[in-house]
């Protein structure tokens, strides 16, 4: 054989694996553009997909998009927890992550004083929290019976506010 025949032929059988890796790569990013993992925003999200029984708490979990267990989890409660010591650890929690006081902000270290550590707070923790609470209570609400849903007109009371909002106009004037 002469040299140019080996390098064509070398030529070609390098084409051939080369384009056999592409056809193989190409055929396998088609199958992951198809396949939608559970971990995926609008996928499973907190049991969703899993919550079809038509359950009152079926209905709950998907409603509040947040399981029961998940909701617990945030609040650190337990099962048979009081609704006392729910609000307990509901009010710590929001508190934790609220913003610092306004007042608190304007106060300034004295010299030869070392500075406290600036306040941390997270508005998606404390949404969180607001959202486990309101999970607990719709779940408490369904398990004390459909007749007394009825006879409750009462809604869920907001959640308090946090002392960087500014107080109401005294005299009902408004400024």
């Amino acid at each position: 054989m002469s040299a140019p025949k080996i390098i064509v032929q070398i030529a070609i059988a390098g084409a051939q694996i080369l384009g056999k890796a592409f056809l193989a790569a190409g055929r396998q990013a088609l199958a992951n553009a198809k396949h939608t993992p559970d971990s995926v925003i609008g996928g499973d999200v907190a049991g969703l997909r899993s919550a079809t029984s038509g359950s009152i708490t079926d209905k709950l979990t998907r409603e509040h998009r947040m399981t029961l267990d998940e909701a617990r989890l945030i609040l650190n409660v337990k099962k048979d927890d009081p609704a006392e010591r729910i609000s307990q650890h509901y009010h710590h929690l929001f508190k934790a992550n609220s913003p610092p006081a306004a007042d608190a902000k304007a106060a300034k270290p004295k010299p030869g004083t070392r500075p406290h550590a600036q306040s941390i707070y997270s508005h998606y923790l404390q949404s969180k929290v607001v959202r486990a609470r309101e999970r607990i209570e719709a779940e408490l609400k369904a398990a004390s019976g459909p007749a007394s849903e009825a006879s409750q007109t009462t809604t869920t009371p907001p959640p308090p506010s946090s002392s960087s909002s500014a107080p109401p106009p005294e005299n009902g004037k408004s400024s």
